[in-house]
Order: structure tokens, then C-alpha cells, then sequence
């Protein structure tokens, strides 16, 4: 009974020294420097419903994103998604690929699977998600629009 106790003992001071590490507690956003230009507001409404907290300056922080070790894993995702695509940064980022947008979706990859379980708000059912894609392919093209377009002018 004692080594139960001990081992409890010291499964909570490292959860509390855990808190003490710093990544994952900043929750101040960036300032949007730019917006694409949306197809219809339904997109754009859309998109920050279920992409925006990990592809823009506009997160919002849930509160697990303040307890470590979550506030790694929050961090670390939103870092993530936002190197890679962030509309907050449209136009001004290198590496922006909003093309690449409507095939994640349409494959299933966005949003992640493990970003659903806390947050069933984002889920989108399949006509929302036929929509949605639509408007992403009409808002940042396709990766074969940009094929084509880099053919056309080479």
C-alpha cells in the first residue's frame, strides 16, 4: 500500500514540475497580416470553424491548451500548421499551400483525427464537407490548377 502512495507521490510532483516548462503556455496570436480573398463568406465561415485555430493568427486556445503536457501537443500542432499554411499570412509567407488545402480535407487528413475528440463542433458532415471543398478549390485553386499554371508559364 505504502509503494502505491510513493508512486502517486511522484506521479503528481512530475505533472506539477511539468507545468513549470514553458512551451505550450504562450496564447498570444500573432497579428493577421493578410487574408486570402474567400469564393463566399459560407467558406470563410467554414474554414474558421474547423481550420482556423491551427492555419491562422486566430487561434483559440482551449483550456486543456494551458496543462501540460497537452499545451506541448496544442502548441506544437498550431506551430505546425501554421508553418505550413497560414491564412493570416496570405501573401507575405513563403510556404503558404493553400492548394494543397481541399485535398487534405478530401482525403480525410484535415482536420487530424485527434483534433475531433475534444472538439466535435469542427466536425463537418459530407454535404458540408462536398461544400467546403468546393469552396477551398475555388478560393486557393488546386495543386493541378498550379501545375498547369506553372506549365503555361515557364
Amino acid at each position: 500500500m505504502k509503494l502505491r502512495y510513493k508512486i502517486l507521490g511522484i506521479l503528481v510532483l512530475v505533472i506539477i514540475l511539468m507545468q513549470l516548462i514553458p512551451y505550450g503556455k504562450n496564447h498570444e496570436n500573432p497579428p493577421v497580416v493578410a487574408e486570402p480573398e474567400w469564393d463566399s463568406p459560407k467558406t470563410r465561415e467554414m474554414f474558421f470553424r474547423v481550420c482556423a485555430d491551427c492555419h491562422s493568427n486566430e487561434t483559440k486556445w482551449p483550456w486543456y491548451s494551458k496543462i501540460a503536457p497537452m499545451s506541448w501537443l496544442v502548441q506544437y500542432d498550431v506551430d505546425e500548421g501554421r508553418e505550413h499554411f497560414n491564412i493570416s499570412m496570405w501573401g507575405v509567407q513563403k510556404k503558404n499551400d493553400g492548394d494543397d488545402a481541399a485535398e487534405e480535407v478530401r482525403e480525410g487528413n484535415m482536420p487530424p483525427w485527434f483534433y475531433l475528440i475534444p472538439r466535435q463542433d469542427v466536425k463537418l458532415s459530407a454535404s458540408e464537407t462536398k461544400e467546403f471543398i468546393q469552396g477551398l478549390v475555388a478560393t486557393f485553386g488546386s495543386e493541378d490548377d498550379n501545375k498547369e499554371y506553372e506549365k503555361e508559364n515557364q
